[in-house]
């Protein structure tokens, strides 16, 4: 067998391999033996099937199994010892005129090879940071909430501007039939508020969808509709009265405190409100963070500059996946996933050359972390090592959890690595003017 690479340039190369009958007849034979001693043949006894009629009848889809399996292998070896760096798997060139009549044999494979490039780390172009805040607005309008929630209910016969609402919501167009629950104060604008207002239980309502809560996504909740559906709503709908009720809100004292934190860390009132802010902002920098190496991976994949076998990899993903791409379709699939490629080839040069790793250990302690977080939902919150140890096993049995993961560690490590290492353009801002600005949403 002969193995010889062409290189076509610094992206593209063609692998030529060479198989003569003594790289494969010694295997072809064993098979063929084999089979002669099991086969079960009608006028033959088991073992005394003529070779030549086994020959005959199988010879030949044997010698192409065997030829394919050497040819795979010694392909895959070829690669691993040369240390090529491949992008997509090596593609077989068409032969017109191939024959497996024939005893030797030629296979053409096309290769296209990633990159060589360096990753500057030390661009002067900064990378918008955001540091998150839970405001004092933010801060009181959760303390109203934990009032709500822990108030005392009472029926009342009308709805007031304070009350509670709770009706049936029906458009049958839009297939809307919805028993939901709301704050008359959550309406926007006064003709809403004066058609609930004073009305009682038995009540038929028409309301327009649009602009009919302060908060969009309020709609999203109340009549059941999707998120894309909620903000361009415009539609009637019928509201049947049901319930009326007021929450008389919960006193913000020490049996209250208790209630929200067991273990007497809140005190007073200003505890509350630095327990509320502390919890807001942890849950504001997971936003951010994620925010930021979005804004980092957009910034590295434009101050990197490489070519790839981009022909080669259109041709790749017309065969990549489990259905067949017409050339058009995989053009387009290239154009949609360009910047990933470019990304991936980015984030595993930055994990090489500055070894960042990610072991076995470390990836059963992140998944316990995790794990144990979720338990501490349910009102778990000290599971014994042992359980946590089997979950994790469980969990990383499963491949796609396992990937899954591991992707999750490596984004947390890159991300630190990041903070360390990039120049940023820090910004604090509430958690509305983030939402605003990152994702142009008026909140």
């Amino acid at each position: 067998m002969n193995i010889t690479k062409e290189s076509i340039d610094a992206l593209n190369a063609v692998v030529k391999v060479d198989i003569v009958a003594d790289d494969y007849k010694d295997k072809v034979t064993k098979v063929l033996n084999d089979y002669r001693k099991t086969a079960n043949i009608p006028g033959f006894r088991k073992g005394n099937v003529p070779m030549g009629m086994v020959k005959k009848q199988y010879g030949k889809a044997v010698m192409i199994d065997e030829v394919n399996k050497l040819l795979q292998e010694s392909l895959n070896k070829f690669l691993v010892e040369e240390k090529l760096d491949i992008l997509g798997n090596p593609l077989p060139k068409a032969q017109d005129d191939f024959n497996w009549d024939a005893e030797t044999f030629s296979f053409e494979f096309e290769l296209g090879l990633a990159p060589e490039f360096d990753v500057n780390l030390k661009s002067k172009k900064k990378v918008k940071q955001y540091n998150i805040v839970a405001t004092d607005e933010l801060i009181e309008k959760e303390v109203e909430n934990i009032q709500t929630r822990y108030g005392k209910m009472s029926s009342l016969e009308e709805a007031t501007e304070h009350s509670n609402v709770t009706g049936t919501f029906v458009n049958e167009e839009k297939g809307i039939n919805k028993k939901s629950t709301f704050l008359v104060n959550d309406l926007k604008g006064k003709k809403n508020e004066k058609k609930v207002i004073g009305a009682k239980a038995g009540d038929v309502i028409e309301l327009d969808t649009k602009k009919l809560f302060e908060d969009d996504h309020k709609l999203q909740t109340v009549l059941g509709v999707s998120h894309d559906e909620a903000h361009d709503l415009d539609v009637k709908v019928t509201l049947t009265v049901e319930e009326i009720t007021k929450t008389e809100p919960a006193e913000l004292d020490q049996e209250l405190f208790d209630k929200l934190f067991a273990d007497g860390s809140v005190k007073t009132v200003t505890d509350l409100k630095g327990k509320i802010k502390e919890d807001a902002e942890k849950q504001f920098q997971q936003q951010a963070d994620q925010q930021l190496l979005n804004a980092v991976t957009e910034h590295l994949v434009e101050e990197t500059k490489f070519d790839l076998p981009k022909e080669f990899l259109q041709k790749w993903l017309q065969t990549a996946g489990e259905k067949q791409l017409t050339e058009e379709e995989a053009v387009a699939e290239y154009e949609k996933s360009e910047k990933g490629l470019r990304y991936q080839l980015i984030e595993g040069k930055i994990m090489k050359d500055n070894d960042i790793k990610i072991d076995y250990a470390e990836l059963v302690d992140y998944a316990k972390g995790f794990i144990r977080s979720q338990m501490a939902q349910f009102g778990n919150m000290n599971p014994e090592e042992k359980e946590l140890e089997d979950i994790a096993g469980r969990v990383l049995s499963n491949q796609d959890e396992a990937r899954r993961l591991q992707e999750q560690l490596v984004a947390q490590k890159l991300l630190a690595f990041y903070k360390e290492n990039l120049k940023f353009d820090a910004k604090e801002v509430s958690y509305e003017d983030f939402i605003k600005e990152v994702y142009n949403v008026e909140k």
